[in-house]
C-alpha cells in the first residue's frame, strides 16, 4: 500500500481489493474519521480508454469527497494493473467486489456514481442492494459504438437516483434518456447540462454542482439545532 498526504486529503493505494477474476486496480481517497457514507466511483468503457483516472471520474470523487467520505475508485478488469480480461458483462461482479471491500473496511452505507459504462455496470450491481443508499449515473448510455444499454431492472430499483447527463450526449440522446429515467422506480431525479457534450466537456463544474446538490439534499440534511 502507497499512501500520499495533500493538505488534509490523503490518497492510499489498495493492494486488497480481489473480483472473480483476480486483484482489481484501486485507490481510495480518505474521509473524515466521522463520515457518515463511504462511497465508489466507477470508470467509462475500457474500449473507448475508460479508466479510473478519467476526469469525469476524477470529479464525481471530488464532488463526493468534499462531504469527508472516503471514495474508492478502481479499474475494471483486465484494465491498467487490474486482472483479468473486460467481458462487457461481468463488470457487473466487480463493481459488488468493490461494494464488498468498502463494507469490510468501514461498515458504512454507501453511495454509488458511475460514468457511462461504469453506471451501467454499477446500477444493476448496486440497485437492490440494501448497502447502496443512493445512486448517480452521469452520461447514462443508450447506444455508444454499436452497443445497445437496456435498463429493464430499473422499475423495480428502490434506492434514490441522480441522472446527470449532457444535453448533447452523443450516446444517451434526450428523448431516449428521458424514457430510461421516467421508467425508473421514485424517486429519481434527471438534471441536463445545458451544451455539454457525453464527456460534460467545460461543464465538469456543472456536473460537481449537481451531485453535491443532490447528496446534500437527500443524504446530509442540515442539522436543527
Amino acid at each position: 500500500m502507497t499512501t500520499i498526504s495533500s493538505g488534509s486529503a490523503v490518497l492510499r493505494t489498495i493492494d486488497d481489493l480481489r473480483g472473480p477474476a483476480g486483484r482489481l486496480e484501486a485507490l481510495l481517497n480518505t474521509g473524515s474519521s466521522d463520515a457518515p457514507y463511504a462511497a465508489l466511483v466507477c470508470h467509462p468503457h475500457p474500449l473507448g480508454g475508460g479508466t479510473m483516472h478519467n476526469k469525469v471520474v476524477y470529479h464525481a470523487m471530488k464532488a463526493l469527497q468534499s462531504f469527508g467520505l472516503p471514495v474508492l475508485r478502481f479499474n475494471f478488469r483486465g484494465i491498467g494493473l487490474s486482472e483479468g480480461s473486460h467481458d462487457g458483462h461481468e463488470e457487473r461482479s466487480d463493481v459488488q467486489a468493490a461494494l464488498d471491500w468498502l463494507e469490510r473496511e468501514y461498515h458504512l452505507p454507501i453511495l454509488f456514481a458511475g460514468f457511462s459504462f461504469g453506471a451501467a455496470m454499477g446500477l444493476q450491481a448496486c440497485c437492490g442492494d440494501e448497502r447502496v443508499k443512493g445512486l448517480i449515473a452521469l452520461g447514462l448510455p443508450v447506444q455508444a459504438e454499436g452497443r445497445d444499454y437496456h435498463y429493464r431492472f430499473l422499475p423495480s430499483c428502490p434506492q434514490p437516483k441522480l441522472f446527470i447527463s449532457g444535453a448533447r450526449d452523443q450516446y444517451g440522446p434526450q428523448l431516449r434518456v428521458e424514457d430510461v429515467v421516467h421508467s425508473a422506480k421514485q424517486p429519481a431525479e434527471l438534471v441536463w447540462i445545458d451544451d455539454a457534450d457525453h464527456f460534460f466537456v467545460g461543464k465538469l463544474d456543472q456536473v460537481q454542482l449537481a451531485i453535491r446538490n443532490w447528496v446534500q439534499m437527500h443524504f446530509l440534511p442540515a442539522r436543527v439545532s
